[in-house]
Protein backbone atom coordinates (compact mmCIF):
# COMPACT_ATOMS: atom_id res chain seq x y z
CA UNK A 1 0.00 0.00 0.00
CA UNK A 2 2.79 2.21 0.75
CA UNK A 3 4.59 1.65 -2.24
CA UNK A 4 1.54 2.11 -4.46
CA UNK A 5 1.14 5.28 -2.36
CA UNK A 6 5.03 6.29 -3.00
CA UNK A 7 5.01 5.51 -6.74
CA UNK A 8 2.00 7.62 -6.95
CA UNK A 9 3.25 10.32 -5.33
CA UNK A 10 6.87 10.08 -7.37
CA UNK A 11 4.49 9.73 -10.80
CA UNK A 12 3.16 12.88 -9.94
CA UNK A 13 5.64 14.97 -8.31
CA UNK A 14 5.62 17.88 -10.37
CA UNK A 15 2.27 18.04 -10.00
CA UNK A 16 2.58 18.26 -6.15
CA UNK A 17 5.39 20.77 -6.11
CA UNK A 18 2.93 23.13 -8.29
CA UNK A 19 0.26 22.56 -6.57
CA UNK A 20 2.01 23.25 -3.14
CA UNK A 21 3.62 26.28 -4.74
CA UNK A 22 0.04 27.80 -5.91
CA UNK A 23 -1.27 26.78 -2.55
CA UNK A 24 1.61 28.51 -0.77
CA UNK A 25 1.83 31.57 -3.07
CA UNK A 26 -1.92 32.03 -2.72
CA UNK A 27 -1.72 32.07 1.32
CA UNK A 28 1.11 34.51 1.46
CA UNK A 29 -0.09 36.92 -1.38
CA UNK A 30 -3.26 36.70 1.13
CA UNK A 31 -1.61 37.55 4.46
CA UNK A 32 -0.08 40.47 2.33
CA UNK A 33 -3.30 41.58 0.69
CA UNK A 34 -4.92 41.39 4.57
CA UNK A 35 -1.53 43.31 5.72
CA UNK A 36 -1.96 46.05 3.13
CA UNK A 37 -6.03 46.63 3.57
CA UNK A 38 -5.13 46.93 7.22
CA UNK A 39 -2.75 49.65 6.58
CA UNK A 40 -4.66 51.08 4.62
CA UNK A 41 -7.96 51.13 6.68
CA UNK A 42 -5.30 52.06 9.26
CA UNK A 43 -3.93 55.12 7.03
CA UNK A 44 -7.80 56.37 6.45
CA UNK A 45 -8.53 55.98 9.59
CA UNK A 46 -5.92 58.11 10.80
CA UNK A 47 -6.38 60.73 7.82
CA UNK A 48 -10.16 61.17 8.49
CA UNK A 49 -9.19 61.60 12.62
CA UNK A 50 -6.96 64.32 11.16
CA UNK A 51 -9.29 65.88 8.63
CA UNK A 52 -12.29 65.74 11.58
CA UNK A 53 -9.79 67.61 13.98
CA UNK A 54 -8.19 69.87 11.40
CA UNK A 55 -12.54 71.17 10.46
CA UNK A 56 -12.92 71.30 14.03
CA UNK A 57 -10.18 73.60 14.41
CA UNK A 58 -11.31 75.38 11.43
CA UNK A 59 -14.48 75.92 12.53
CA UNK A 60 -13.43 77.28 15.75
CA UNK A 61 -11.18 79.49 14.10
CA UNK A 62 -14.23 81.36 12.28
CA UNK A 63 -16.21 81.52 15.34
CA UNK A 64 -13.22 83.60 17.33
CA UNK A 65 -12.80 85.26 13.99
CA UNK A 66 -16.30 86.56 14.09
CA UNK A 67 -16.33 87.84 17.61
CA UNK A 68 -12.76 89.65 16.55
CA UNK A 69 -14.27 91.64 14.08
CA UNK A 70 -17.32 92.40 16.72
CA UNK A 71 -15.49 93.55 19.17
CA UNK A 72 -13.15 95.96 16.61
CA UNK A 73 -16.40 97.56 15.59
CA UNK A 74 -16.57 100.38 18.53
CA UNK A 75 -12.64 101.20 17.88
CA UNK A 76 -13.27 101.23 14.04
CA UNK A 77 -16.57 103.63 14.72
CA UNK A 78 -14.91 105.74 17.31
CA UNK A 79 -11.72 106.22 14.98
CA UNK A 80 -14.32 107.14 12.07
CA UNK A 81 -16.28 110.13 14.24
CA UNK A 82 -13.79 111.45 15.91
CA UNK A 83 -12.26 112.37 12.74
CA UNK A 84 -15.20 112.81 10.80
CA UNK A 85 -17.58 114.52 13.66
CA UNK A 86 -20.86 115.68 12.01
CA UNK A 87 -22.41 115.47 15.82
CA UNK A 88 -20.48 118.92 16.55
CA UNK A 89 -21.86 120.71 13.54
CA UNK A 90 -25.36 119.20 14.37
CA UNK A 91 -25.04 121.00 17.60
CA UNK A 92 -23.61 124.02 16.03
CA UNK A 93 -26.22 124.42 13.67
CA UNK A 94 -29.02 124.46 16.64
CA UNK A 95 -27.47 127.73 17.55
CA UNK A 96 -28.70 129.50 14.20
CA UNK A 97 -25.53 130.87 13.11
CA UNK A 98 -24.76 132.68 10.74
CA UNK A 99 -23.21 130.83 8.52
CA UNK A 100 -25.86 128.12 8.31
CA UNK A 101 -26.09 127.33 4.83
CA UNK A 102 -21.92 126.63 5.07
CA UNK A 103 -22.44 124.48 7.87
CA UNK A 104 -24.80 122.52 6.10
CA UNK A 105 -23.01 122.21 2.98
CA UNK A 106 -20.01 120.81 5.40
CA UNK A 107 -22.53 118.54 7.07
CA UNK A 108 -23.41 117.16 3.43
CA UNK A 109 -19.97 116.40 2.72
CA UNK A 110 -18.96 114.96 6.23
CA UNK A 111 -22.42 112.67 6.66
CA UNK A 112 -21.99 110.65 3.28
CA UNK A 113 -18.17 110.20 3.72
CA UNK A 114 -18.02 109.04 7.06
CA UNK A 115 -21.07 106.74 6.26
CA UNK A 116 -19.12 105.84 2.99
CA UNK A 117 -15.80 105.21 4.72
CA UNK A 118 -17.46 102.76 7.01
CA UNK A 119 -18.74 100.90 4.70
CA UNK A 120 -15.49 100.03 2.84
CA UNK A 121 -13.71 99.93 6.71
CA UNK A 122 -15.87 97.53 7.84
CA UNK A 123 -15.73 95.39 4.73
CA UNK A 124 -12.04 95.44 4.67
CA UNK A 125 -11.69 94.76 8.72
CA UNK A 126 -14.04 91.50 7.99
CA UNK A 127 -11.45 90.18 5.03
CA UNK A 128 -8.45 91.43 6.44
CA UNK A 129 -9.19 89.20 9.62
CA UNK A 130 -10.32 86.56 7.96
CA UNK A 131 -6.70 86.36 6.12
CA UNK A 132 -4.45 86.64 9.47
CA UNK A 133 -6.79 84.87 11.63
CA UNK A 134 -6.34 82.33 9.28
CA UNK A 135 -2.98 82.42 8.74
CA UNK A 136 -2.59 82.49 12.57
CA UNK A 137 -5.12 79.53 12.84
CA UNK A 138 -2.93 77.29 10.11
CA UNK A 139 0.49 77.45 12.02
CA UNK A 140 -1.34 76.68 15.04
CA UNK A 141 -2.67 73.31 13.97
CA UNK A 142 0.90 72.71 12.61
CA UNK A 143 1.82 74.03 16.28
CA UNK A 144 -0.30 71.25 18.17
CA UNK A 145 -0.14 68.67 15.29
CA UNK A 146 3.92 68.85 15.77
CA UNK A 147 4.60 70.15 19.35
CA UNK A 148 5.31 67.12 20.73
CA UNK A 149 8.34 66.48 19.13
CA UNK A 150 9.71 69.31 20.90
CA UNK A 151 9.81 71.37 17.14
CA UNK A 152 10.21 75.58 17.59
CA UNK A 153 6.59 76.65 17.34
CA UNK A 154 5.54 78.87 14.21
CA UNK A 155 3.55 81.07 16.03
CA UNK A 156 4.49 81.93 18.93
CA UNK A 157 2.12 84.20 21.26
CA UNK A 158 4.26 87.41 21.17
CA UNK A 159 4.45 86.35 17.29
CA UNK A 160 0.83 86.68 17.27
CA UNK A 161 0.50 89.79 19.25
CA UNK A 162 2.94 91.29 17.39
CA UNK A 163 1.35 90.40 14.00
CA UNK A 164 -2.37 91.39 14.54
CA UNK A 165 -0.83 94.44 16.05
CA UNK A 166 -0.60 95.13 12.68
CA UNK A 167 -4.54 95.92 12.18
CA UNK A 168 -3.75 99.24 13.61
CA UNK A 169 -2.97 100.22 10.34
CA UNK A 170 -6.66 100.09 8.97
CA UNK A 171 -7.55 102.11 12.41
CA UNK A 172 -4.81 104.70 11.68
CA UNK A 173 -2.96 105.88 8.74
CA UNK A 174 -4.95 103.69 6.46
CA UNK A 175 -8.31 104.73 7.66
CA UNK A 176 -7.19 108.49 7.74
CA UNK A 177 -5.74 108.33 4.05
CA UNK A 178 -9.18 106.42 3.13
CA UNK A 179 -11.26 108.78 4.27
CA UNK A 180 -9.11 111.72 2.33
CA UNK A 181 -9.78 110.00 -0.80
CA UNK A 182 -13.68 109.64 -0.41
CA UNK A 183 -13.73 112.93 0.88
CA UNK A 184 -12.81 114.17 -2.39
CA UNK A 185 -14.91 111.87 -4.56
CA UNK A 186 -17.92 112.69 -2.17
CA UNK A 187 -16.69 116.60 -3.16
CA UNK A 188 -16.95 115.41 -6.51
CA UNK A 189 -20.14 114.01 -6.92
CA UNK A 190 -22.13 116.03 -4.45
CA UNK A 191 -20.59 118.98 -3.66
CA UNK A 192 -22.70 120.91 -6.40
CA UNK A 193 -25.65 119.43 -5.28
CA UNK A 194 -28.26 121.78 -3.93
CA UNK A 195 -29.71 120.76 -0.22
CA UNK A 196 -33.13 121.76 -1.58
CA UNK A 197 -32.50 118.99 -4.33
CA UNK A 198 -34.67 116.10 -4.20
CA UNK A 199 -32.73 112.72 -4.90
CA UNK A 200 -34.67 109.08 -5.46
CA UNK A 201 -33.17 106.09 -3.89
CA UNK A 202 -32.11 105.42 -7.41
CA UNK A 203 -30.69 108.61 -8.13
CA UNK A 204 -28.98 108.35 -4.54
CA UNK A 205 -27.48 104.39 -5.59
CA UNK A 206 -25.88 106.38 -9.00
CA UNK A 207 -24.27 108.76 -6.87
CA UNK A 208 -23.12 106.21 -4.66
CA UNK A 209 -21.80 104.25 -7.44
CA UNK A 210 -19.56 107.24 -8.93
CA UNK A 211 -18.23 107.90 -5.82
CA UNK A 212 -17.34 104.64 -5.56
CA UNK A 213 -16.06 104.13 -9.29
CA UNK A 214 -13.34 107.31 -8.59
CA UNK A 215 -12.30 105.83 -4.80
CA UNK A 216 -11.59 101.86 -6.51
CA UNK A 217 -10.69 103.41 -9.93
CA UNK A 218 -9.20 106.57 -9.82
CA UNK A 219 -7.07 106.42 -6.89
CA UNK A 220 -3.26 105.47 -7.02
CA UNK A 221 -3.54 103.13 -4.38
CA UNK A 222 -4.62 99.70 -4.41
CA UNK A 223 -7.47 99.27 -1.50
CA UNK A 224 -5.57 96.85 0.28
CA UNK A 225 -2.52 99.38 0.96
CA UNK A 226 -5.19 100.54 3.24
CA UNK A 227 -5.58 97.78 5.13
CA UNK A 228 -1.87 96.72 5.53
CA UNK A 229 1.15 99.15 4.67
CA UNK A 230 3.60 97.79 2.07
CA UNK A 231 6.35 99.85 2.96
CA UNK A 232 9.46 97.59 4.11
CA UNK A 233 10.02 100.27 6.32
CA UNK A 234 7.01 100.11 7.99
CA UNK A 235 7.22 96.39 8.04
CA UNK A 236 10.46 96.21 10.36
CA UNK A 237 9.23 99.28 12.84
CA UNK A 238 5.59 96.84 12.74
CA UNK A 239 8.15 93.98 13.65
CA UNK A 240 10.44 96.90 15.90
CA UNK A 241 13.60 95.38 15.28
CA UNK A 242 15.19 91.82 13.44
CA UNK A 243 15.09 89.34 16.63
CA UNK A 244 14.20 86.10 15.90
CA UNK A 245 10.20 86.75 16.96
CA UNK A 246 10.30 90.01 14.53
CA UNK A 247 11.79 87.92 11.72
CA UNK A 248 8.57 85.86 12.00
CA UNK A 249 6.32 88.60 12.40
CA UNK A 250 8.24 90.35 9.48
CA UNK A 251 7.43 86.36 7.69
CA UNK A 252 3.76 86.75 8.65
CA UNK A 253 3.44 90.37 7.18
CA UNK A 254 4.61 89.44 3.68
CA UNK A 255 2.27 86.36 3.64
CA UNK A 256 -0.68 88.57 4.50
CA UNK A 257 0.45 91.14 2.00
CA UNK A 258 0.76 87.91 -1.04
CA UNK A 259 -2.79 87.16 0.13
CA UNK A 260 -4.39 90.54 -0.16
CA UNK A 261 -2.49 91.11 -3.71
CA UNK A 262 -4.05 88.07 -4.99
CA UNK A 263 -6.83 87.81 -7.32
CA UNK A 264 -8.92 85.91 -5.08
CA UNK A 265 -8.86 88.18 -2.27
CA UNK A 266 -9.59 91.30 -4.84
CA UNK A 267 -12.91 89.15 -5.84
CA UNK A 268 -13.83 88.62 -2.04
CA UNK A 269 -13.27 92.12 -1.36
CA UNK A 270 -15.40 93.24 -3.83
CA UNK A 271 -18.20 90.99 -2.95
CA UNK A 272 -18.26 92.17 0.06
CA UNK A 273 -18.32 96.06 -1.16
CA UNK A 274 -21.15 95.29 -3.32
CA UNK A 275 -22.98 93.58 -0.72
CA UNK A 276 -22.14 96.39 1.41
CA UNK A 277 -23.37 98.90 -0.56
CA UNK A 278 -26.55 97.11 -1.37
CA UNK A 279 -27.71 96.53 2.83
CA UNK A 280 -26.62 100.59 3.13
CA UNK A 281 -29.72 100.94 0.29
CA UNK A 282 -31.87 98.73 1.66
CA UNK A 283 -31.51 100.81 4.85
CA UNK A 284 -32.04 104.00 3.01
CA UNK A 285 -35.05 102.21 1.52
CA UNK A 286 -37.04 102.27 4.51
CA UNK A 287 -37.36 106.21 4.64
CA UNK A 288 -38.68 106.45 0.85
CA UNK A 289 -41.34 103.56 1.60
CA UNK A 290 -44.50 104.83 -0.37
CA UNK A 291 -47.87 106.21 1.52
CA UNK A 292 -50.09 103.10 3.05
CA UNK A 293 -52.32 102.23 -0.32
CA UNK A 294 -49.96 103.06 -2.60
CA UNK A 295 -49.65 99.78 -5.30
CA UNK A 296 -47.40 100.89 -7.39
CA UNK A 297 -44.87 98.67 -8.68
CA UNK A 298 -41.48 98.76 -6.79
CA UNK A 299 -39.45 99.70 -9.47
CA UNK A 300 -41.92 102.81 -10.32
CA UNK A 301 -41.89 103.83 -6.82
CA UNK A 302 -38.25 103.85 -6.01
CA UNK A 303 -37.90 106.01 -9.19
CA UNK A 304 -40.63 108.11 -8.06
CA UNK A 305 -40.42 108.57 -4.69
CA UNK A 306 -38.21 111.69 -3.70
CA UNK A 307 -36.45 113.45 -0.24
CA UNK A 308 -34.98 116.73 -0.49
CA UNK A 309 -31.41 116.12 -0.08
CA UNK A 310 -31.22 118.22 3.65
CA UNK A 311 -33.79 115.37 4.94
CA UNK A 312 -31.72 112.80 3.20
CA UNK A 313 -28.24 113.95 5.32
CA UNK A 314 -29.60 112.99 8.41
CA UNK A 315 -30.38 109.42 7.74
CA UNK A 316 -27.42 108.76 6.24
CA UNK A 317 -25.21 110.33 8.37
CA UNK A 318 -26.86 107.98 11.17
CA UNK A 319 -26.03 104.87 9.54
CA UNK A 320 -22.45 104.98 10.82
CA UNK A 321 -24.21 103.19 13.99
CA UNK A 322 -25.87 100.29 12.38
CA UNK A 323 -22.59 99.73 9.78
CA UNK A 324 -20.60 99.64 12.90
CA UNK A 325 -22.55 98.48 15.25
CA UNK A 326 -21.09 95.43 17.98
CA UNK A 327 -24.21 93.58 17.91
CA UNK A 328 -24.48 91.30 14.73
CA UNK A 329 -27.09 94.05 12.43
CA UNK A 330 -28.22 92.64 9.09
CA UNK A 331 -25.61 94.81 7.68
CA UNK A 332 -22.35 92.84 9.05
CA UNK A 333 -24.07 89.14 9.04
CA UNK A 334 -24.26 89.74 5.70
CA UNK A 335 -20.49 90.02 5.47
CA UNK A 336 -19.96 87.26 8.11
CA UNK A 337 -21.68 84.59 6.54
CA UNK A 338 -21.01 85.60 2.78
CA UNK A 339 -20.45 82.60 1.25
CA UNK A 340 -16.87 83.64 -0.96
CA UNK A 341 -15.55 84.94 2.22
CA UNK A 342 -16.38 82.11 3.84
CA UNK A 343 -14.53 79.93 1.00
CA UNK A 344 -11.75 82.51 0.95
CA UNK A 345 -10.93 81.62 4.78
CA UNK A 346 -10.79 77.68 4.19
CA UNK A 347 -8.21 78.07 0.94
CA UNK A 348 -6.35 80.53 3.32
CA UNK A 349 -6.32 78.14 6.55
CA UNK A 350 -5.60 74.98 3.96
CA UNK A 351 -2.79 76.97 2.74
CA UNK A 352 -1.04 77.17 6.18
CA UNK A 353 -2.21 74.18 7.66
CA UNK A 354 -1.02 72.16 4.95
CA UNK A 355 2.23 70.31 6.42
CA UNK A 356 4.47 70.97 3.37
CA UNK A 357 4.20 74.72 4.80
CA UNK A 358 7.23 73.32 7.24
CA UNK A 359 9.92 73.09 4.25
CA UNK A 360 9.41 76.43 3.61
Amino acid sequence: MFSSTWNFIKRHKRKFIFTGAVVGGVYLLGKYAQKKIREIQEKEATEYIAQARRQFHFESNQRTCNMTVLSMLPPLREAIVSQLNSESLTTLLKTKPANKLEIWEDLKIISFTRTIVAVYSTCMLVVLLRVQLNIIGGYLYLDNSIGKNGTTALAPPDVQQQYLSSIQHLLGDGLTELMTVVKKAVQNSLGGVSLKQSLSLLELEQQLSWIRAEVEAGSQRLLSWYMLADDENALAAQACGLTEKDVMTIKLLNETRDMLDSPDFTTVLNTCLNRGFSRLLDNLAEFFRPPPGDHRQRWNILAAISLPLAKIIPIINGQINTICSETPSHFVQDLLLNDQVKEFAAIVYETFSAPHELQK
